[in-house]
């Protein structure tokens, strides 16, 4: 059995029809930046959330950057994240000259442990970035009470968890600012790059309006330091299509999820773990085994793709060696480091490749 991870190729052709009229009527107006697309896809995209601004941007980091230029993120300031994610998280907040302080992560859910954060905040700390790892939001209730404490501001990377819910709230409801990304592979993917920020705070959402077409208030009258940092409009008309299936899609995640679950349990393996005030849109289907290097060698023989999430955390990177930390700093992240592996996750995983998966495993 040949099995393929995300089938990207499967949900196109199930959606070929729409699509392609989608990309069609754009060629057939030519209007490929900031065309009627955009402003279609950001009112969707708010009556899908319930937030009251959706921008569209250019990708998941782009959206991070926006939101930290939005609140005036300066060099030196700290924001408090987690070392257990994609570079990117991390790697916006150096990009503008501020510090990544890292916290480490809760052993269940993999998000950043919100009982650990307090004890990082400094007179330089301007914000919290969790993340929602793997499709579900980390501690948001406890998270917002410690900004609220001591007045910072809360971003939300949600690159891998749009359409989520914590405490009957969409993910994109939460923080000051919430990000996600359309990479192709994402629960909500795009045929290229694309991202969004949402909020409900009137400023910030026409600032980072203003920011991600480089600081304009009008054609070519510049208010703020900003960015490229637009969606183009084929990108935009291709996920309008898609979010208006996304429901479907998300309950046949939650399907395989389920399927997947039920099968593994009692395995000498632990599954993933979902907080009973949230759910998860299954951006990856993640288990942790003793002997990683081995069952990727062996699923991959028997036609099985599989993907590390990660396998290095931040403060280990080269890239990070300036911060100072060294290993051990962050117990839990460097453990399932070691330990993580992600399993094929898509709504369409059927039924005998999910025995022929969790068999082999």
């Amino acid at each position: 059995m040949k099995i393929d991870f995300a089938n990207l190729q499967y949900q196109y052709q199930l959606y070929k029809t729409e699509i392609d009229e989608a990309i069609h009527a754009v060629l057939d107006k030519s209007n490929y930046i900031m065309g009627d697309e955009v402003r279609t896809l950001e009112e969707n995209l708010q009556h899908f959330t319930g937030v009251k601004h959706a921008i569209t941007c250019s990708s998941g980091t782009d959206a991070l950057l926006l939101a930290m230029m939005a609140l005036d993120i300066k060099p030196d300031d700290e924001i408090i994240t987690t070392p257990f994610t994609f570079i990117a998280t991390a790697e916006t907040i150096a990009f503008l000259g501020a510090k990544p302080i890292f916290v480490d992560i809760d052993e269940k859910t993999y998000n950043i442990d919100a009982s650990k954060i307090e004890a990082k905040i400094t007179e330089k700390t301007k914000a919290i970035m969790p993340v929602s790892l793997y499709g579900q939001p980390a501690d948001m209730e406890a998270i917002q009470a410690i900004a609220d404490k001591y007045n910072l501001k809360v971003i939300v990377d949600g690159a891998q968890s749009f359409g989520s819910i914590f405490n009957g709230k969409r993910d994109s409801n939460l923080g000051d600012i919430s990000t996600t990304s359309f990479f192709p592979a994402k629960p909500l993917g795009c045929f290229g790059d694309g991202g969004a920020v949402f909020t409900n705070d009137d400023d910030l959402a026409e600032k980072m309006k203003s920011l991600r077409v480089h600081g304009q208030s009008k054609r070519y009258h510049h208010q703020y330091i900003g960015m490229g940092g637009r969606m183009d409009t084929m990108q935009c008309a291709i996920v309008d299509v898609k979010l208006k299936h996304y429901e479907k899609d998300l309950a046949l995640r939650q399907e395989v999820a389920g399927k997947y679950t039920k099968v593994l349990k009692d395995k000498d393996l632990i599954p993933p773990f979902i907080a009973e005030n949230a759910t998860s849109v299954w951006a990856q289907y993640s288990v942790r085994v003793q002997n990683r290097d081995d069952v990727q060698a062996y699923l991959k023989e028997q036609g099985i793709p599989t993907a590390v999430h990660y396998p290095m955390p931040l403060h280990l990177q080269e890239a990070f060696t300036y911060l100072g930390y060294t290993k051990g700093d962050f117990p839990v992240s460097e453990l399932i480091s070691n330990e993580i592996i992600s399993l094929p996750m898509n709504p369409y995983v059927t039924d005998d490749e999910i025995n022929y998966i969790v068999g082999n495993l």
